[in-house]
Protein backbone atom coordinates (compact mmCIF):
# COMPACT_ATOMS: atom_id res chain seq x y z
CA UNK A 1 0.00 0.00 0.00
CA UNK A 2 1.54 3.38 -0.98
CA UNK A 3 2.21 5.97 1.67
CA UNK A 4 -0.40 8.69 1.91
CA UNK A 5 0.45 11.73 -0.15
CA UNK A 6 1.70 14.72 1.74
CA UNK A 7 -0.36 17.84 1.29
CA UNK A 8 1.18 20.27 -1.16
CA UNK A 9 3.11 23.07 0.50
CA UNK A 10 1.66 26.48 -0.01
CA UNK A 11 4.18 28.76 -1.64
CA UNK A 12 4.48 32.32 -0.50
CA UNK A 13 4.85 34.67 -3.45
CA UNK A 14 7.88 36.92 -3.09
CA UNK A 15 5.74 40.03 -3.08
CA UNK A 16 3.97 38.69 0.04
CA UNK A 17 7.19 37.84 1.90
CA UNK A 18 8.07 40.47 4.50
CA UNK A 19 11.68 39.23 4.56
CA UNK A 20 12.03 39.54 0.79
CA UNK A 21 10.49 43.00 0.81
CA UNK A 22 12.79 44.19 3.61
CA UNK A 23 15.81 42.76 1.77
CA UNK A 24 14.87 44.49 -1.48
CA UNK A 25 14.18 47.75 0.34
CA UNK A 26 17.51 47.55 2.15
CA UNK A 27 19.30 46.95 -1.14
CA UNK A 28 17.65 49.99 -2.72
CA UNK A 29 18.46 52.17 0.30
CA UNK A 30 22.07 50.96 0.24
CA UNK A 31 22.44 51.67 -3.48
CA UNK A 32 21.00 55.17 -3.13
CA UNK A 33 23.16 55.94 -0.10
CA UNK A 34 26.29 54.53 -1.75
CA UNK A 35 25.73 56.78 -4.75
CA UNK A 36 25.19 59.85 -2.55
CA UNK A 37 28.23 59.10 -0.38
CA UNK A 38 30.47 58.61 -3.41
CA UNK A 39 30.17 62.33 -4.13
CA UNK A 40 31.88 62.87 -0.74
CA UNK A 41 34.40 60.04 -1.30
CA UNK A 42 33.03 58.05 1.63
CA UNK A 43 32.40 54.33 1.09
CA UNK A 44 29.14 52.87 2.36
CA UNK A 45 30.88 50.66 4.94
CA UNK A 46 32.52 53.70 6.51
CA UNK A 47 29.14 55.46 6.79
CA UNK A 48 27.89 53.04 9.45
CA UNK A 49 30.97 53.59 11.61
CA UNK A 50 30.82 57.37 11.25
CA UNK A 51 27.13 57.35 12.12
CA UNK A 52 27.80 55.50 15.38
CA UNK A 53 30.65 57.86 16.34
CA UNK A 54 28.56 60.93 15.52
CA UNK A 55 26.01 59.68 18.03
CA UNK A 56 28.62 58.84 20.69
CA UNK A 57 32.27 59.68 20.24
CA UNK A 58 35.00 57.84 22.13
CA UNK A 59 33.66 54.31 21.93
CA UNK A 60 35.86 51.21 22.00
CA UNK A 61 36.23 48.95 18.99
CA UNK A 62 33.94 46.38 20.59
CA UNK A 63 31.23 48.97 21.32
CA UNK A 64 31.41 50.31 17.77
CA UNK A 65 31.38 46.82 16.31
CA UNK A 66 28.28 45.85 18.33
CA UNK A 67 26.39 49.01 17.39
CA UNK A 68 27.24 48.69 13.71
CA UNK A 69 26.58 44.95 13.69
CA UNK A 70 30.00 44.18 12.24
CA UNK A 71 32.40 41.36 12.96
CA UNK A 72 35.64 42.20 14.79
CA UNK A 73 37.82 41.78 11.65
CA UNK A 74 35.51 44.05 9.63
CA UNK A 75 35.60 46.67 12.39
CA UNK A 76 39.40 46.54 12.60
CA UNK A 77 39.75 47.06 8.85
CA UNK A 78 37.19 49.84 8.68
CA UNK A 79 38.63 51.69 11.68
CA UNK A 80 42.14 51.43 10.20
CA UNK A 81 40.89 52.88 6.93
CA UNK A 82 39.13 55.71 8.74
CA UNK A 83 42.26 56.46 10.76
CA UNK A 84 44.41 56.45 7.60
CA UNK A 85 42.02 58.99 6.05
CA UNK A 86 42.26 61.22 9.11
CA UNK A 87 38.62 60.78 10.14
CA UNK A 88 39.32 59.25 13.55
CA UNK A 89 42.11 59.01 16.08
CA UNK A 90 42.69 56.32 18.66
CA UNK A 91 43.58 56.82 22.31
CA UNK A 92 44.37 54.33 25.03
CA UNK A 93 41.86 54.11 27.85
CA UNK A 94 42.95 55.79 31.06
CA UNK A 95 41.03 53.18 33.09
CA UNK A 96 42.11 50.07 31.17
CA UNK A 97 45.21 50.24 28.97
CA UNK A 98 44.02 47.23 26.98
CA UNK A 99 41.10 49.23 25.61
CA UNK A 100 41.42 51.66 22.74
CA UNK A 101 38.89 54.45 22.25
CA UNK A 102 38.13 55.98 18.88
CA UNK A 103 37.44 59.69 18.55
CA UNK A 104 36.36 61.69 15.55
CA UNK A 105 38.82 64.22 14.22
CA UNK A 106 37.68 67.62 13.01
CA UNK A 107 37.64 66.17 9.50
CA UNK A 108 35.39 63.30 10.65
CA UNK A 109 33.01 65.67 12.45
CA UNK A 110 32.91 68.01 9.46
CA UNK A 111 31.37 65.25 7.31
CA UNK A 112 28.37 64.89 9.60
CA UNK A 113 26.06 67.64 8.31
CA UNK A 114 26.70 66.86 4.63
CA UNK A 115 26.36 63.10 4.92
CA UNK A 116 23.34 63.24 7.22
CA UNK A 117 21.70 65.56 4.69
CA UNK A 118 22.27 62.88 2.02
CA UNK A 119 20.70 60.20 4.22
CA UNK A 120 17.77 62.47 5.10
CA UNK A 121 17.10 63.17 1.43
CA UNK A 122 17.05 59.44 0.70
CA UNK A 123 14.69 58.81 3.62
CA UNK A 124 12.39 61.59 2.43
CA UNK A 125 12.35 60.16 -1.10
CA UNK A 126 11.61 56.69 0.27
CA UNK A 127 8.73 57.98 2.40
CA UNK A 128 7.14 60.14 -0.30
CA UNK A 129 3.38 59.71 -0.10
CA UNK A 130 3.43 58.57 3.53
CA UNK A 131 1.80 60.66 6.22
CA UNK A 132 3.95 61.30 9.33
CA UNK A 133 1.73 58.81 11.18
CA UNK A 134 2.25 56.13 8.54
CA UNK A 135 6.01 56.69 8.59
CA UNK A 136 5.99 56.43 12.39
CA UNK A 137 3.93 53.25 12.26
CA UNK A 138 6.32 51.74 9.71
CA UNK A 139 9.28 52.55 11.95
CA UNK A 140 7.53 50.97 14.97
CA UNK A 141 6.55 47.90 12.94
CA UNK A 142 10.13 47.38 11.77
CA UNK A 143 11.43 47.79 15.33
CA UNK A 144 8.88 45.21 16.52
CA UNK A 145 10.04 42.77 13.83
CA UNK A 146 13.64 43.30 14.97
CA UNK A 147 12.68 42.69 18.61
CA UNK A 148 10.75 39.54 17.67
CA UNK A 149 13.67 38.15 15.69
CA UNK A 150 16.17 39.07 18.41
CA UNK A 151 14.08 37.06 20.89
CA UNK A 152 14.13 33.99 18.65
CA UNK A 153 17.94 34.04 18.76
CA UNK A 154 18.06 33.90 22.58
Amino acid sequence: MPAPAKPARKRLPVEHSIGAQIRLTHRLFSQALQTALAAHEVPLGMWYFLRVLWEQDGLTQREISERVGATAPTAVEQLRNMEARGLIARTASAADRRKIHFHLTEQGRALEPRLLACAEAINQAALAGFTPGEAGFLRLALMQIQANLNRTGD
